[in-house]
């Protein structure tokens, strides 16, 4: 991308609406960066984007495969009759943490990935986290797409629930972005962090309610799974997706708050930060 191609830049103010400013002014730009995104993810592969539907399809097989059949499992003690919806709801859990991991784990690298923009380019470094988050935006939206097809195809109903579901997932948006500013900045300055992120991620998966429902975790290791910030988004997503319930209003609005804290913060961070970007790359 040239430099013709960008309008004039802002200073590096850490003010959100500096951020909205630049998002709606250079959105052309940034929905050009998200298509290529998407589109570098499967360069050389003959079957291209198709990928983004034949993935999350045969994941669903062996989950239920192995989990609905091999280990006839049981999604917090229920019937038999419920077997089939185990897989489900597993898949249900995993597309929400796989839309935060997918971001997260790419997170260190945003900056060193990028060193044209950072040294010869005079470009908004402060977008760069966003094509990625939509990028993963689509793919959880195919992989929901495969699921709903699942749904039906099970001879489950779809709940009247289910348009609530970008709401549920705002705050995990949010704050993801909001970390991915830190985390990119962060992985300039110190090159281990990817390592670290990547064991942290994986830790998040296993204290997260994604391969067994919180009623089958021992009270007294609940709060673990609570302080989790995964848990209530992935139970409040198959609540509106699978349950036809409503998550919790209280939880919810506070979890907004903070992910708009952790998004103005990793936000701030980022632009205090990128100064020295060009020196170290």
């Amino acid at each position: 991308m040239s430099g013709a191609e960008l309008k004039a830049l802002p200073g590096f103010s850490t003010a959100p609406s500096m951020l909205v400013s630049v998002v709606w002014r250079q959105r052309q730009l940034l929905w050009q960066l998200t298509k290529r995104e998407m589109h570098d993810r499967y360069r050389g592969s003959w079957l291209g984007t198709a990928w983004s539907f034949i993935t999350p399809l045969l994941m669903l097989a062996i989950y239920t495969f192995v989990f609905a059949v091999i280990f006839r499992a049981r999604w917090g003690g229920a019937s038999a009759e419920s077997t089939h919806h185990v897989a489900i709801v597993l898949f249900s859990g995993l597309i929400v943490y796989t839309l935060f991991a997918e971001c997260v784990n790419r997170a260190p690298g945003l900056v060193l990935s990028s060193p044209s923009y950072v040294k010869k380019v005079v470009f908004p470094l402060e977008l760069l986290p966003l094509p990625v988050m939509g990028g993963a935006l689509f793919h959880a939206s195919v992989s929901l797409i495969v699921l709903l097809a699942a749904m039906l195809l099970s001879g489950d109903a779809i709940p009247p629930t289910l348009p609530l579901l970008p709401l549920v997932v705002l705050p995990l948006v949010l704050a993801t972005v909001g970390a991915m500013w830190f985390l990119g900045s962060l992985g300039v300055y110190l090159r281990d962090i990817s390592q670290v992120v990547a064991l942290l991620t994986t830790g998040l998966l296993f204290l997260a309610p994604v391969f067994y429902p919180v009623s089958a975790v021992p009270e007294r290791y609940r709060p673990l799974l609570e302080f989790n910030p995964l848990t209530f988004v992935i139970e409040s997503a198959r609540a509106v997706i699978i349950d036809g319930r409503l998550p919790n209003l209280g939880v919810w609005t506070a979890q907004l708050l903070a992910g708009l804290i952790i998004a103005w913060g990793g936000f701030a961070w980022f632009q205090r930060t990128r100064k020295g970007f060009a020196d170290v790359l």
